[in-house]
């Protein structure tokens, strides 16, 4: 005879081995209240792998280091471009800029060919869209997209203040704090003062500061942990994209975070000289700034240290802002049920080969750390060499997601790094490809290769060596000339029709 309580047994059982299968098909260690993996996205501005779990000794990251031990370090990371909002593009749509063709500006979310579609589309137009339209809770703090908050408005605050990513988001939730408006908060200083309020606000670096959030990563921060408590009580899978500013220009941190590294040992850059390549720069961005000594072109060597420390310590305050919202999450109990993905928007010279900036074709700009934690699937403190590319970010999630909609606007160009998480190397792929303007960068476990696309035919050739030295010190193309044609050749096989 069955009685009601047999019944209500066995209802119990049914639901617990329903969710027992969710947790095994996605493979998290601890199932979200939904059976979906939770995902927490952290941007970070301009950050070169700059940091401990890097093997960088004298850089001070202990929170970012602590995330790498508990999921997978991707050594050998390129971004698709080497500036912020065409980096980003291709990151939240999952497009090569050879299929897009946003190869250089940081307009293409909303200007030109590569706009985005207000209204809904057939498929999803970017990633986190896809998120929301598979029930997730979507939330964006920060620096996710090309503007701060991912409001389009430009620096001068000229703009109608549309989402920057149609469809994408349920909540834009950064703090303006005494900022005001987005590109405020961005170009900060302590006290509500910024690059662009009009009182002519340029210092290259501050550390006036005395608590985190007298500035703006700090207010982030606190914000994500207030969303995270909110998030956790909806009963239903996120997505929150956390998009923290520095290390970017200019170096602003706390008076506390400059004390720690003011005496630190820091080397010179190895390869300070300008070399003799058409694609180098006279890092433009980076000599608008007021220095806090003469301003000379090259710097001199005391000065390129003392800003070397000032990158440092932006990076530091950083760190403890990361490490602030990891804490939060394993306090929460969502630390289990999570996806963590810490991505760097591309890398950054630090006066190598006489540059200070990103926008080159070079190792240090398309170079960026990528950590991702994924509970259950990554291998604790795997340190993985093969070479990837920020596209493969997207299919990855949804690898590791398996969300139900899955159709897209274009389809995704990358590859799931979902084996590479899990210490399986036979599907990496053969090189990583990035690009600049007209210029293609490939990179290969070995060698990086620089050409210049004129309509198919290459110009203006470049090979290093990098296993020997990561700066463009010497052009060895002429004397190695099949390994230049294999590279043109699998820089053409990516180039789209």
């Amino acid at each position: 005879m069955v009685t009601q309580q047999t019944l209500q047994t066995g209802l119990v059982r049914f639901m617990a081995g329903l969710l027992l299968l969710s947790v095994a098909r996605v493979g998290l260690a601890v199932a979200s209240p939904s059976g979906k993996p939770n995902v927490l996205f952290i941007a970070m501005d301009d950050l070169r792998p700059e940091l401990g779990c890097y093997g960088v000794s004298y850089a001070q990251s202990p929170n970012l280091d602590r995330l790498a031990k508990q999921g997978v370090l991707f050594t050998n990371h390129f971004v698709q471009v080497p500036t912020c909002g065409a980096s980003r593009y291709a990151l939240l749509t999952g497009r090569s800029p050879a299929h897009s063709g946003v190869t250089r500006s940081n307009s293409g979310f909303y200007q030109g060919h590569s706009a985005l579609a207000h209204a809904q589309t057939r498929g999803a137009q970017t990633m986190p869209e896809l998120f929301r339209r598979n029930g997730y809770r979507t939330v964006c703090i920060g620096k996710i997209s090309h503007t701060p908050d991912g409001k389009v408005f430009s620096d001068s605050g000229k703009g109608d203040g549309r989402p920057e990513l149609p469809n994408a988001w349920d909540l834009l939730a950064t703090p303006y704090g005494p900022w005001k408006r987005g590109w405020g908060i961005f170009f900060a200083y302590a006290g509500g003062r910024h690059r662009e309020d009009g009182q002519g606000h340029k210092d290259l670096m501050e550390f006036m500061a005395e608590k985190d959030e007298d500035l703006p990563d700090g207010l982030m921060a606190k914000q994500a942990i207030e969303q995270l408590h909110e998030l956790k009580q909806n009963k239903t899978p996120f997505f929150l994209g956390l998009g923290f500013f520095k290390p970017h220009l200019p170096f602003v941190a706390t008076q506390a975070d400059w004390n720690a590294v003011a005496q630190t040992d820091v080397p010179p850059p190895p390869h300070p000289e300008k070399v003799k390549s058409p694609y180098w720069h006279r890092s433009g961005e980076f000599y608008k700034y007021n220095f806090p000594f003469p301003k000379e072109h090259p710097l001199p060597p005391k000065d390129q240290l003392h800003v070397r420390r000032a990158y440092l310590a932006a990076a530091r305050y950083t760190d403890r802002q990361v490490g602030k919202v990891l804490d939060a999450l394993q306090r929460l109990g969502l630390a289990d049920s999570t996806i963590v993905i810490v991505w760097g928007d591309h890398g950054w010279h630090l006066g190598d080969s006489g540059i200070w900036g990103k926008h080159t074709p070079f190792e240090r700009a398309v170079h960026s750390p990528l950590i991702i934690r994924a509970p259950g699937i990554s291998k604790n403190g795997l340190h993985c060499n093969a070479p990837v590319e920020t596209i493969d970010i997207y299919p990855t999630l949804v690898d590791l997601c398996q969300p139900t909609f899955t159709t897209t606007e274009h389809p995704l160009n990358g590859t799931s790094l979902k084996p590479l998480l899990q210490g399986k190397y036979a599907h990496q792929r053969k090189a990583a490809i990035s690009y600049w303007g007209r210029a293609i960068s490939v990179r290969t476990s070995k060698y990086r290769l620089i050409a210049t696309n004129q309509k198919g035919k290459f110009t203006k050739v470049e090979l290093y060596n990098i296993e020997k030295c990561p700066d463009p010190v010497t052009n060895i193309a002429s004397q190695h000339t099949t390994v230049v044609d294999r590279l043109l050749e699998y820089a053409r096989s990516q180039i789209a029709p």
